[in-house]
């Protein structure tokens, strides 16, 4: 493989540029666990104790709603739908004491798009069992339901007994599967997303508003949920989105439910500081456009198929230098999507992106006389390179 002559920077570090920023220590975060990830890119930037397993109280709730805007995307229920209420989901029920409902009654019926509701903004118990019967017949099926699509997610370390959250020594998650489970939520059904930023809700006229207070303060913030019991603390996940750039943040087991708003208002500002999100290659970017041997174009190009993303010190990308190497030889046939090489970002001599270049058309194989020309010039190439 050999090395490009283009090995080139993205910007020119003169006298005159701009110092990058320095980025400090995360800030200190009284929780037991927290995490702090850039939703495009993946990128962390600030972490602790993320795969340890807690109780995640009501923000078992952002599965339930997740499952549900899944039936409600893939059609298989409307938001028009109605479902009545059983005994067990009942506002009533003695297992919701002094826990937070929706209020709903046995009896009545409900729609999906209020109880959708009930569960993100009232952040309400009923609504939670109401849903789990109807989609799935019972709570403990629609728990399966759950865990069957946090493993698809790649929730690794998640597993859900109930719709709701109240207190069960099985019912754990980690900050970091939380963080999956809100980009998922953002990403996969961002019609449903929508609600989380609904300030209230009013349902059997009682009006209720939403308990992630800190969106109140903070217009860049558009959800996600609370969450509380004495054994999980005061927990919070928020997602917010500044100059195109979207964080999201997960604390848990803080103390207090300014605790829960504050650290989780620390952790974003440091992110949104510190650090940027570009667009570093578009879809189909092409890199270079090599010789190809033996085949009906004497010049394909290579690149990336996707788009890449990167999460950076502030000021740092005009620093990147990206190095293209491309195989030695490249022979037809060559099909859309072939590895012929690799394409490495560096920063201060350290790589933050390696990936394979990849070959953006198909190159077929070239008639019989100009297959038999190419292979006589790589002959003599080859003589003249030994």
């Amino acid at each position: 493989m050999t090395r490009l002559a283009f090995a080139f920077l993205l910007a020119f570090a003169t006298f005159a540029t701009q110092a990058a920023t320095i980025v400090p220590s995360p800030p200190q975060v009284s929780a037991k666990a927290y995490f702090l990830v850039d939703a495009r890119s993946g990128a962390v930037l600030a972490e602790h104790n993320a795969d340890m397993p807690l109780p995640p109280a009501s923000l078992t709730k952002m599965m339930t709603s997740y499952v549900l805007a899944k039936e409600i995307t893939e059609g298989r229920i409307s938001e028009s739908e109605m479902v009545t209420v059983s005994e067990n989901a009942w506002s009533q029920n003695p297992v919701f004491n002094g826990s937070s409902l929706m209020w709903i009654e046995p009896g009545k019926d409900v729609s999906i798009e209020d109880l959708q509701r009930g569960i993100i903004i009232s952040s309400g118990n009923d609504a939670t069992v109401a849903v789990a019967e109807h989609l799935a017949g019972s709570e403990a099926v629609f728990a399966e339901m759950m865990n069957t699509n946090a493993e698809k997610l790649g929730m690794v370390d998640t597993y859900y007994v109930n719709s709701h959250g109240l207190p069960h020594p099985d019912h754990m998650t980690t900050a970091r599967d939380l963080a999956i489970l809100a980009k998922a939520m953002i990403n996969d059904h961002p019609d449903q997303y929508a609600i989380y930023k609904e300030r209230e809700f009013t349902y059997n006229n009682i009006r209720q508003y939403n308990r992630n207070t800190l969106m109140s303060e903070d217009p860049t913030v558009d959800g996600l949920k609370t969450g509380h019991t004495e054994a999980a603390g005061y927990c919070l996940v928020a997602s917010a989105e500044r100059r195109g750039m979207r964080l999201i943040s997960v604390v848990m087991g803080t103390s207090s439910t300014r605790a829960r708003k504050n650290e989780t208002r620390s952790l974003l500002n440091y992110g949104f500081r510190f650090y940027e999100t570009s667009t570093l290659f578009e879809p189909m970017t092409e890199l270079e456009k090599p010789r190809i041997w033996k085949g009906q174009e004497d010049y394909v190009p290579v690149g990336l198929l996707e788009e890449t993303v990167l999460t950076l010190p502030r000021g740092k990308k005009k620093h990147l230098v990206t190095t293209v190497e491309v195989n030695d030889e490249l022979v037809a046939p060559l099909a859309k999507g072939d590895a012929v090489g690799t394409v490495t970002l560096s920063l201060d001599g350290e790589t933050v992106f390696h990936a394979p270049v990849v070959a953006l058309v198909a190159v077929e194989p070239g008639g019989f006389f100009a297959r038999l020309w190419d292979m006589i010039l790589m002959w003599v190439a080859s003589i003249f390179s030994t």
